[in-house]
């Protein structure tokens, strides 16, 4: 017998990735998802296994996009403020282009969502280590003075990624006040701003007042 079209999983994990933002785990049928890739829906348990299965395929594909460039970002013999940099740029870029699909997952983890509860088990070590041993490496080459590692790390968490969280939420329900809301794109979500964030916060925390 034939093999099932290649395309077809990446249909699925497409609609996927469209439908779970609003839907969550609870929400995102089987039938659901198929419907919107335009195929059987016997076609997600040959691709995935199961229902879980797919879930855990889509959240884990946009999280291994995010740390195979976090990874690259941070190689070569670059100063390692600036690789610290890079590193936060990538996570904040991602935040900001994925911004729903986060939500929904700490949601669903907070809900008691087996598959997201996992999902964030496994992964948000990798990430949050990989920025940890650059905080370290900052601190044991004299770029960065010896601060608490947890302050440090919300400190920069909350001045760089906590604005992207926030501002997507008011926007999403339509709570950004009028007068602000022409300069959410320029001022909150652009590379620019992101870039002028991360130098604050680096900057900040090389002072160590």
């Amino acid at each position: 017998m034939p093999r099932p079209s290649q395309d077809q999983d990446q249909a699925l994990l497409a609609a996927g990735a469209a439908l779970y933002p609003a839907l969550g785990c609870a929400g995102l049928s089987v039938r659901r998802v198929a419907d919107a890739a335009g195929v059987n829906p016997g076609m997600v348990h040959y691709h995935f296994g199961s229902k879980d299965g797919f879930l855990r395929a889509l959240l884990q594909r946009h999280y291994e996009e995010m740390f195979s460039a976090l990874s690259l970002n941070i190689q070569g013999d670059a100063d390692v403020m600036q690789r610290l940099a890079a590193a936060l740029l990538t996570v904040a870029r991602f935040v900001r282009e994925h911004r729903p699909l986060i939500s929904r997952v700490w949601a669903d983890a907070q809900g008691g969502q087996t598959v997201a509860q996992q999902f964030l088990r496994a992964n948000a070590p990798r990430h949050l280590g990989v920025l940890l041993a650059l905080m370290q490496e900052a601190e044991n080459t004299g770029r960065l003075p010896p601060q608490p590692l947890l302050t440090r790390f919300t400190f920069l968490m909350g001045a760089v990624v906590a604005p992207i969280l926030l501002v997507g939420g008011m926007q999403s329900i339509d709570a950004v006040p009028p007068a602000l809301l022409a300069g959410v794109g320029e001022e909150v979500l652009s590379d620019a701003a992101l870039q002028q964030r991360i130098e604050w916060a680096l900057l900040g925390l090389a002072s160590g007042v």
